[in-house]
C-alpha cells in the first residue's frame, strides 16, 4: 500500500515538474514573440542596405526556436497527460486494494467470531 502512495506521490511531483517546465516554455514563448515583434520591428526601420539579411536570419532562427518550442510544449504537455491517466489508474487499483483489504477484514473479523462461539460452545 506505502509502496502504491509513493509511486502516486513521485507521479504527481513528474506531473508538477512537467506543468513547470510547460509553464517556462510558455514563457519562453511569450518571450519570443516579442523578441520577434521587437526584430520586425527593428526591420522595419532600418534601410535596405542597413544588415537587412542579418535581421531577416534572426526572425528564421526566432521563428524556429518558437516552432521547437511549441513542440517541446506540446511534447510536455502530452506527457503530463499521460502522467495524469496513470495517477487515475493508480489510485482506482489503490481503492481496488483497499476495498480487498476491507472485505478480508470484515472476513476475519467473522472467523474470529465464530471461532470464539465454537469456544464457548465447547466449554
Amino acid at each position: 500500500m506505502s509502496k502504491c502512495h509513493s509511486e502516486l506521490t513521485q507521479r504527481e511531483q513528474e506531473m508538477l515538474k512537467i506543468r513547470r517546465d510547460s509553464d517556462t516554455k510558455a514563457a519562453e514563448l511569450v518571450k519570443m514573440e516579442r523578441m520577434l515583434q521587437q526584430t520586425k520591428n527593428l526591420l522595419d526601420k532600418k534601410t535596405e542596405s542597413e544588415s537587412k539579411e542579418d535581421l531577416e536570419e534572426k526572425v528564421r532562427s526566432s521563428r524556429r526556436y518558437r516552432r521547437n518550442s511549441l513542440h517541446h510544449t506540446q511534447m510536455l504537455e502530452s506527457q503530463m497527460k499521460t502522467v495524469k491517466g496513470e495517477l487515475v489508474g493508480t489510485l482506482d487499483h489503490l481503492q481496488e486494494l483497499r476495498n480487498v483489504l476491507r472485505r478480508s477484514q470484515q472476513k476475519a473479523e467473522e472467523r474470529k467470531a465464530a471461532m470464539e462461539k465454537l469456544a464457548a460452545g465447547l466449554r
